[in-house]
């Protein structure tokens, strides 16, 4: 799941993700991505949020509800201005970029955190 409010950004985000191979579902806020991600109609392997959203929910409250629902989601934060508080907002497993970032760096950030997660756990 890719949540950002600025269209220009959202395109080059998703289209970097579909020509890594990952297929998104864009949210344009906060709100609308908990909702998606409470609804649990689509089990979504990551998050990529940008911080600093329109609305009354950040990016930093957008991850910690996913992770409410999915402790082990991967997430991508993408910010122009918050990097210096990841260390303090930011949660396990997540990888902080930049803007501006290079399309590939996006794709190699969901891959490194995706491929981390080791094997699913053997059915009982």
């Amino acid at each position: 799941m890719v949540v950002e409010d600025d269209d220009p950004v959202q395109n080059v985000v998703e289209d970097a993700l579909a020509e890594g191979g990952f297929e998104s579902a864009i949210a344009a806020s906060g709100e609308e991505a908990v909702t998606l991600l409470r609804s649990g109609a689509v089990k979504y392997r990551a998050l990529v949020t940008d911080i600093n959203l329109k609305g009354r929910m950040t990016g930093w409250e957008v991850a910690k509800a996913a992770r409410e629902i999915d402790p082990a989601l991967p997430v991508v934060y993408m910010t122009g201005a918050a990097a210096a508080q990841w260390s303090s907002h930011g949660v396990p497993n997540s990888i902080l970029l930049e803007k501006p970032f290079a399309p590939a760096q996006l794709v190699t950030a969901v891959a490194q955190l995706l491929n981390a997660g080791g094997p699913p756990p053997p059915p009982a």
